[in-house]
């Protein structure tokens, strides 16, 4: 087994390259620990992680009596519910929930929704410091947009965002026992409004992506009543999720390369491949799902056995010297990117569009807005939270005007990384 490396330390998510050479001069594929999962083989190149990802008659995300890889036997009923999704399933069950997802997505069209979008994040990035300064990039822009977008999309309530706000803070805030049981409340209460919102649909119909699925549903849908619930919940969560980490990961990349903000703002245009390099520097989603080996075989040199787990590593991809040249270094211009933080095969990102266009407009309308924008604290006293397997910032304390210097804010910008 490799050296085991700690998934949720400070020095792993400050610079992951460094930790995923060491892993990947192990092996392609290794064998290691990984947090509440237990012992697993990991990917660690571009071709052993798009192997597993594509292979799905050889590594399953179900276990072999049909329950999701990586749940216990002591998790609720509930929890299984929202779990029980289509990122979780095999075929042919996952191409049956794709293509009704599909189907509603069809029926909205994401790309021309940007200039809404657009919009959206020029509001709030004018509302930034409404309540003083130093704000927190997190809570105060990256979380409310995607949130914002998706919530709308789906044709949820305004007035109930703040719930979805709580929820997503409970979920980036998963680092202890007492935080997962917060948590597991956290899911009860979000399943029962969710449940509450497709049966108002149902009965009033509405518009968004859940008067849609209900619509597909009526039209003969195969889709049981639970799995409405579960597909509601992955949209809502998915799409917020990870969008908000790779907003403030690429806002702090770029508040410490002025040179690299004053590339990207001198020429907009350029956002769009300033993004995909983002998507792979910054790679929120570090590793896919567990997927259990259905039969003895050998991936890049490493024999796995029947009922062992494997986990790719898609951050380890992205940083693949063989497929990225210099891959530890964040270049704006990369030409060809081919990053697979959007996962590859059958699982492929249903809302990498809507990522893409979040992020771009994320960009444009905050560094648009606040040109000089800085942040309030060295770049050395930012922290990610200690979740394994998704790399978030936990606080990133930003002032307006960086040419007016930190120390005024410093005591409040302390209070922000401290809370």
């Amino acid at each position: 087994m490799a050296p085991r490396l700690d998934f949720t330390s400070e020095a792993f998510f400050r610079d992951p390259p460094k930790a995923i050479a060491a892993l990947r001069a192990q092996g392609p594929v290794v064998a290691t620990r990984f947090p509440l999962i237990g012992s697993v083989w990991i990917t660690t190149t571009h071709d052993a992680t798009a192997q597993v990802l594509k292979d799905g008659a050889t590594f399953t995300l179900r276990k072999e009596d049909g329950d999701v890889a990586g749940l216990r036997w002591w998790m609720p009923r509930y929890v299984r519910t929202i779990a029980n999704n289509m990122l979780t399933m095999d075929e042919p069950d996952h191409t049956r929930l794709r293509s009704i997802v599909d189907e509603a997505f069809r029926r909205r069209a994401i790309v021309a929704m940007e200039p809404h979008i657009r919009g959206i994040a020029d509001g709030l990035a004018s509302e930034l410091f409404a309540k003083g300064s130093p704000a927190d990039l997190v809570q105060d822009y990256a979380r409310i947009l995607p949130l914002a977008v998706i919530s709308e999309l789906l044709g949820l309530p305004p007035a109930d965002r703040p719930k979805f706000m709580a929820w997503a803070n409970a979920m980036s805030s998963l680092t202890s026992v007492a935080s997962f049981v917060r948590l597991l409340f956290a899911l009860r209460k979000m399943r029962r409004y969710l449940e509450g919102q497709l049966q108002i649909a149902r009965e009033q119909g509405g518009e968004g992506l859940i008067a849609e699925l209900v619509q597909v549903e009526r039209e003969g849908g195969q889709i049981t009543a639970n799995e409405m619930v579960s597909m509601v919940f992955l949209l809502l969560a998915a799409g917020s999720e990870t969008t908000t980490h790779l907003i403030s990961g690429s806002v702090f990349e770029l508040l410490k390369n002025p040179g690299l903000r004053d590339w990207l703002e001198q020429d907009w245009s350029r956002a769009s491949l300033a993004v995909e390099e983002f998507l792979r520097f910054v790679s929120p989603v570090q590793f896919s799902k567990p997927r259990y080996v259905r039969r003895d075989v050998e991936l890049e040199g490493a024999r796995l056995k029947k009922g062992d787990r494997v986990m790719v590593m898609l951050a380890a991809a992205n940083m693949d010297p063989a497929v990225h040249d210099q891959p530890e270094r964040l270049d704006l211009e990369r030409k060809p990117n081919r990053h697979i933080s959007f996962g590859t095969g059958i699982h492929f990102c249903l809302g990498h569009q809507l990522a893409r266009i979040e992020a771009t407009c994320a960009l444009q309308a905050l560094f648009t807005r606040w040109p000089r924008l800085g942040l309030a604290v060295e770049a050395s006293q930012i922290r990610w939270r200690k979740r394994p397997g998704i790399r978030m910032i936990a606080q990133l304390p930003v002032i307006a005007d960086a040419g007016e210097g930190r120390e005024p804010s410093t005591a409040k910008a302390e209070q922000l990384l401290a809370s």
